[in-house]
């Protein structure tokens, strides 16, 4: 990722929305001023003043209010978690029947809630809009438990089952509308509160900003917009300023420590704005987008309501969630393990390549990696090239005449790419993850490709989503890019795990380059 250059801090002011001239200023409190500004109060928009420079940059530097530590400024997962095994604990405390098969219905309750989506963020929360969810998942759980009793002996009563799920159900919908009434409450009072930036200052970008403003129950404080040409129509009103053009997005995420991003419309292009979007993948930001014809899209388990508007919540960067460091641990355990297991082999074949082609067994070659930064990729010498040059811009060796009998085996085997197991361990590659390219290519495919260049969010790897659909050697650069690409929005371990197991049948059956 491109570093985002300093920038000067927007002051205080700015950071106070305009109220209408003749309405009563509003006051820090209650959760509706941003998250930081003190005692600045609201700035009041002078009759006749232009809209967009009506606020000054005066007063003291903005810095986002900093909060004592508290139960209620964690997250809502851990929160719902702890509400349901509270439930779960609640019910086995009315109904004493408690028995192994206890954790097994308590492992199908979480994960059916989990998979229903009733453990992340939201901005509304609602017992009734999530009942039918909750309720689905109670009986799941309460099918497995009278399966496992029905296969042990001795069980309980069917009636006194019956009687704990009843117990269980009530306990979870009575558990979860306190905890949704405590977020609220928590919420509306100022004691959670979260800064967002909306992307877009036109007519629906002001209405989002109003309705966080005049509803404090969502839980955010609108602390501008971002837009390069904002449109305000007839006596709308910004409630909050107009911060900076779209190429400075990732500059005030930073600077006002912002935690959700809203892109309304604006008057960028899709495309672009998407280039915009990505040079925010490493900031501790969430990005919520209206879809377009917002009017006609469905209402699912996975979209947020702001006053009848819907937004989706884009994906995390797989970088970002928990099951990234899973994959680096797989990594450092994986080609750890193949380095002793597969000992014997590597000094096969470097006795290979030493008696074909002389000394120097492992070859070194300059690659780019991830967020752009080169390294040295190893690799068993398949030949020797006449000079650095050759070796950094001749494509592809496969059909060199020089290459000998060892080094054709050891490509068409990919014997010749163990030694990368070394820059696994060493944490320049992944197992799985874009093939690293030479710096020569880069730039010459950076030119020609759009997006090429977001291959490199993550680490390159020794094999890949396009390697395994057969994109290697002499296929199309567009197409890798592609595939690359999907592989990083679509990121998940049982993917790395296909993507492996669909590579050893390839090297098996030698459908190598």
């Amino acid at each position: 990722m491109v570093p985002v250059p300093p920038r000067q801090r927007v002051h205080a002011r700015s950071a106070v929305p305009a109220t209408r001239a003749g309405s009563p200023a509003r006051t820090a409190g209650a959760g509706t001023a941003p998250a930081g500004a003190g005692e600045a109060g609201a700035a009041v928009l002078p009759a006749g003043a232009d809209r967009f420079d009506a606020f000054e940059e005066t007063g003291p530097a903005f810095e986002p209010r900093r909060l004592r530590p508290s139960l209620l400024r964690w997250p809502a997962p851990p929160y719902l978690l702890a509400t349901d095994l509270a439930a779960f604990a609640l019910s086995r405390v009315v109904v004493p029947q408690v028995g192994p098969a206890d954790l097994v219905v308590l492992g199908v309750l979480l994960t059916c809630l989990h998979v229903a989506g009733l453990y992340r963020s939201r901005l509304s929360v609602s017992l009734l809009d999530d009942a039918p969810r909750l309720l689905g998942g109670v009986a799941a759980a309460v099918a497995v438990h009278i399966g496992v009793h029905g296969l042990m002996p001795g069980t309980a009563p069917r009636a006194a089952l019956l009687a704990q799920a009843l117990v269980l159900l009530l306990s979870v919908l009575l558990a979860r509308s306190a905890a949704y009434a405590t977020m609220r409450w928590a919420r509306r009072s100022g004691r959670v509160r979260h800064t967002a930036l909306i992307v877009g200052a036109g007519h629906l970008g002001i209405r989002i900003g109003n309705v966080l403003r005049e509803h404090p129950e969502h839980g955010l404080d609108p602390v501008g917009f971002v837009d390069s040409s904002p449109r305000v129509e007839g006596d709308e009103e910004l409630p909050a300023p107009v911060l900076s053009g779209y190429d400075d997005l990732a500059t005030q995420i930073q600077d006002f420590a912002v935690k959700v991003v809203i892109v309304a419309f604006g008057a960028m292009r899709e495309a672009e704005l998407v280039e915009v979007l990505r040079t925010c993948d490493r900031l501790r930001c969430e990005i919520i987008i209206v879809p377009r014809l917002y009017e006609v899209h469905p209402t699912t388990s996975d979209t947020d309501l702001l006053r009848g508007i819907p937004l989706v919540r884009v994906r995390r960067a797989p970088f970002r969630t928990p099951g990234w460091r899973l994959k680096r641990a797989f990594d450092v355990l994986f080609s750890g393990v193949a380095l002793v297991a597969l000992a014997p082999v590597m000094a096969a074949c470097a006795a290979a390549v030493r008696w074909e082609g002389g000394p120097g067994i492992i070859f070194r070659q300059q690659r780019v990696g991830l967020d752009g930064r080169g390294f040295d990729v190893l690799k068993f010498r398949s030949l020797k090239p006449v000079d650095e040059t050759e070796s950094a811009t001749n494509w592809n060796i496969k059909h060199d005449d020089r290459l000998g009998p060892v080094g054709r085996f050891l490509r068409q085997t990919s014997l010749d790419e163990l030694p990368q197991l070394w820059n696994i361990l060493r944490g320049d590659m992944s197992i799985v993850g874009p093939r690293p390219e030479r710096p020569h290519f880069v730039d010459e495919f950076s030119g020609l490709i759009p997006r090429y260049t977001w291959r490199h969010r993550v680490p390159s790897g020794l094999t890949g989503w396009a390697q395994v659909n057969g994109l290697r050697g002499d296929t199309s650069i567009e197409d890798r890019a592609q595939f690359d690409n999907y592989y990083i929005e679509n990121w998940s371990l049982w993917l790395d795990i296909k993507i492996i197991l669909r590579t050893t049948t390839q090297v098996l059956t030698r459908a190598g380059g």
